[in-house]
């Protein structure tokens, strides 16, 4: 079952997002990791600036969560996390056909870590394309609020979508 999250569930968020981080983990620069790799403070910024969270919830646990942001003329998918344990179900399949139905734009934006390559194949199987080093590195700079670091080592992609 998919349901809205509300800043009430942060410590159930959290706990998802930071178990499954943990792939992460010797895959991304060092200098980018950290642990938990995403804190209180930073969630409750992603609420404040407009992303709605989605969980999906299995026997009453959260697993998975997914959220989305509305900016200018395009929809970035933000924060796509599943609990260790239950990856490979279908559940991130789940939530991602969700919010594909709830998106108002024609133009869906996803960033991830350029050497999560199970990220990348994941949203490539949905028809997302990859951009270019230059085009992620305008669009990281246009539409997310980053390092320097974390735009060299990531990586954009997009996928129309009629409406």
């Amino acid at each position: 079952m998919i349901i809205e999250n509300t800043i009430k569930d942060l410590s159930s968020i959290l706990y998802v997002i930071n178990d499954a981080a943990i792939k992460y983990k010797g895959v991304i620069p060092d200098d980018c990791w950290h642990e938990p790799y995403m804190l209180e403070e930073e969630l409750v910024n992603e609420f404040d600036s407009g992303v709605r969270m989605f969980g999906y919830n299995k026997n009453n646990k959260l697993v998975g969560v997914m959220g989305i942001q509305e900016l200018k003329d395009v929809t970035l998918i933000r924060h796509a996390y599943t609990l260790t344990n239950y990856q490979g179900m279908g559940i991130g399949k789940s939530l991602l056909q969700y919010l594909f139905k709830l998106n108002k734009s024609s133009y869906l934006l996803v960033g991830t870590w350029q050497d999560a390559a199970w990220a990348i194949q994941f949203y490539e199987k949905f028809g997302f394309i990859r951009h270019t080093k230059k085009q992620t590195a305008q669009l990281l700079n246009k539409y997310w609020e980053i390092s320097s670091k974390q735009i060299e080592n990531s990586v954009v992609l997009e996928k129309h979508t009629p409406l």
